[in-house]
């Protein structure tokens, strides 16, 4: 289950005072979701479109602006069927949520080009907080924001609490979600 992390990746929320910012490159950017299946293996899903933002203070090594949209329309799936439920009322119910959003306010830097983004992630309606696990490719002491930098991000959730509890003799409860994008510099 390919936790939609995906689509459209630009809000209104103001970047940090005398920011480095970037966009995602949607052409190369991808999230995927992965949950336990029959307790013995795993299923996966795909989020190709997304899009969004970051933006880093040069002042706050804690402030960040992480504003990630992912197309949950766009969501695939090893089969059409997994695909079918995936995207219907049960799972993501794509019809009336198009897109799960993450949004990322403060964030802890773990080493030279690592950090802990605290935020929330959005899907069904419901919203819950959330932290992201995230490697740069850069230094962070390297990043003037006119160089792209490459992005690999993870966090886990609890589908339950998305309210996607169908199937839980078959499907696990924990979704371990990765973002995987290029970053492009961009305007504030």
């Amino acid at each position: 289950m390919r936790m939609a992390m995906a689509a459209a990746l630009l809000t209104t929320s103001a970047a940090p005072t005398g920011g480095i910012a970037y966009h995602i490159d949607p052409t190369r950017a991808r999230v995927q979701a992965k949950v336990g299946f029959f307790g013995l293996g795993s299923k996966t899903a795909l989020f190709p479109r997304l899009d969004g933002r970051v933006s880093l203070s040069e002042r706050d090594a804690q402030g960040v602006t992480l504003d990630v949209r992912i197309d949950a329309q766009a969501l695939e799936a090893g089969d059409s069927l997994t695909r079918s439920r995936l995207r219907g009322p049960d799972f993501f119910d794509v019809d009336r949520y198009p897109q799960v959003i993450f949004h990322g306010a403060t964030m802890t830097r773990t080493g030279p080009h690592s950090a802990q983004v605290s935020g929330t992630i959005a899907a069904r309606g419901v919203t819950r907080p959330a932290t992201l696990a995230v490697d740069f490719s850069r230094d962070f002491a390297a990043m003037t924001g006119r160089e792209p930098v490459h992005i690999a991000a993870s966090t886990r959730i609890d589908r339950r609490d998305f309210g996607m509890a169908a199937y839980p003799l078959i499907v696990g409860r924990q979704v371990t979600i990765m973002i995987d994008a290029d970053l492009v510099p961009g305007r504030e």
